[in-house]
């Protein structure tokens, strides 16, 4: 074991300026602030532009738009836990590799079973004829929304029982299940939305079309290699744990890429087990100043690790729901302290985990009077709120 050790405080430090929660680490290139997170959680279609605007130093969503959909540098893909991401095109290779090519198998044979559970005779030739009129639409026609291709192939809005015979089942438009099977397997991305930039009815294309090439598909284990070496870069120290929750891989995959990546051990203070660094990041992180941010839900510095105790204190627990997804949160000096939410009304409010300075409030205060006057008079629903939100709301 290194004798190498990592104070709380100096994790914090690394959180703050590797993830550009200082204001003057703030960055205006969409793609770089991306890049430095590694990747954005887009199961709530809010966070993306949420996320950035925590990052930018002249926050746009006309940028984060841009990025998206008109340079197309970054892109919206499934990957790892089997969660929507936004990252930019070279580390979703990587994520599709390590983690997408998996979920895209479980996936089709969900597809598959499905389809014979529904009656049908040869699942396989099934589905491969109707996913190549699904594309040929795309290639076609695309950018479509869901309901657009099914209005374009009528025979593809066959409905499917989710399981057949059980009381609970749900019916399934066949063109939907295709579009989420093909999004799986990356031949096909999520575009840009048909309603504003907080909603999720993504038009889809054929990933060819809309990157101008197909998603690149380099080896599993030097991907691997990669993916853990840029995770150490922006969220290290990380222990195995940390690192095998955020990835969703099993424990052996995890410490073969660690070694892989030539990952260093540390020992953390107060850490409940060993932590791993970049092999050429083990210099001290300078100090920073006082810092505040106010980040939405699932953001990815929230998200970020598996073991919390050191930003987030027992009282903050409210910050997550049931299933450990973060709500939207505050923060001073890497700790998690306060809540935060927006009302059907779009009133933002607040409260606190914990006995915060005055000074201090008021910081947090004026950071959340800019979010405030951002979102202006859009009303955004938190998807994965904590628990926290339901006494927000009930505030008078």
């Amino acid at each position: 074991m290194s004798s190498r050790i990592i104070t709380t405080a100096e994790r914090r430090s690394r959180l703050a300026r590797r993830h550009r929660l200082l204001p003057e680490e703030r960055c205006d290139d969409v793609a770089t602030v991306v890049d430095d997170v590694l990747a954005l959680h887009s199961s709530d279609p809010a966070t993306v532009h949420l996320s950035a605007w925590a990052r930018m130093a002249n926050p746009s969503r006309t940028a984060v738009e841009d990025a998206l959909y008109e340079q197309r540098s970054l892109v919206r893909h499934h990957v790892m836990r089997r969660t929507l991401w936004v990252a930019s095109r070279d580390l979703m290779a990587l994520m599709n590799a390590t983690s997408g090519r998996r979920v895209q198998a479980n996936e089709r044979r969900k597809t598959l079973a499905m389809l014979s559970n529904n009656g049908i005779d040869d699942p396989q030739a099934w589905f491969d004829e109707a996913a190549g009129e699904v594309m040929a639409l795309l290639r076609d026609r695309g950018p479509m929304t869901t309901r657009q291709v099914g209005d374009a192939s009528p025979q593809l809005r066959t409905p499917l029982e989710s399981t057949p015979g059980n009381p609970k089942t749900a019916m399934i438009s066949t063109h939907s299940r295709l579009l989420i099977d093909l999004g799986f397997a990356a031949r096909v991305v999520r575009t840009r939305p048909s309603g504003d930039w907080h909603t999720s009815a993504y038009a889809w294309s054929t990933t060819e079309r809309w990157l101008g090439t197909d998603l690149p598909a380099p080896d599993q284990d030097e991907s691997a290699a990669r993916l853990v070496d840029h995770w150490l870069r922006r969220f290290g120290p990380g222990t195995t744990t940390d690192l095998q929750w955020w990835l969703g891989w099993t424990k052996t995959q995890t410490r073969a890429a660690l070694a892989a990546a030539d990952a260093v051990p540390v020992e953390l203070e107060d850490g409940p087990e060993p932590g791993w660094v970049a092999a050429d990041d083990l210099d001290p992180e300078p100090e920073t100043g006082e810092w505040v941010a106010v980040l939405p839900s699932l953001d990815a510095t929230t998200m970020g690790w598996k073991h919390r105790d050191w930003y987030l204190p027992a009282h903050a627990r409210e910050a997550f729901d049931r299933n450990g997804n973060a709500g939207a949160t505050i923060w001073v000096d890497g700790r998690v302290v306060g809540a935060w939410t927006q009302t059907k009304q779009g009133e933002v409010r607040h409260l606190w985990f914990e006995s915060v300075p005055a000074r201090r409030r008021r910081q947090v205060e004026r950071r959340l009077d800019d979010v405030r006057d951002w979102l202006g008079a859009t009303v955004v629903t938190e998807r994965f709120p904590g628990l926290s939100r339901a006494t927000l709301l009930a505030q008078s």
